[in-house]
């Protein structure tokens, strides 16, 4: 975790408007998956549980993670397990897990990381 508040502020910054992107681009994501499965010819995508291992972080960045991730259209954060830093999501479209699983790497974990990271114990 980084202490310099110039630094913080900066990840604070960059994590916000990489969550706003994701909030947008899942939106119209979430949308073509609700048009295509209501046309009736076409068969909507696989829904799933799927487990996101993420990294060493407080508690409080944890909860934050699974916030996000539930504010992102498509995606219901149903448990956070802190002993095997691992969320336990709903994901309306898994036809790509691994993809929903880089980008909650992606666009997320680093901006947490700067606020929230630990180190292993």
């Amino acid at each position: 975790m980084n202490r310099n508040p110039f630094i913080r502020f900066l990840a604070a910054l960059l994590l916000l408007l990489r969550f706003l992107k994701a909030v947008v681009v899942s939106g119209f994501q979430t949308v073509a998956v609700i048009v295509r499965g209501s046309l009736g010819t076409r068969t909507p995508p696989p829904a799933a549980y799927v487990r996101v291992h993420f990294a060493p972080m407080s508690e409080a960045g944890a909860a934050l993670l699974g916030c996000m991730v539930t504010l992102t259209p498509g995606t219901t954060t149903l448990d956070i397990d802190m002993e095997r830093r691992e969320l336990l999501l709903h994901v309306l479209d898994a036809s790509d897990p691994e993809g929903v699983v880089r980008g909650i790497r992606e666009d997320f974990e680093p901006g947490l990381i700067a606020l929230f990271g630990r180190k292993l114990k």
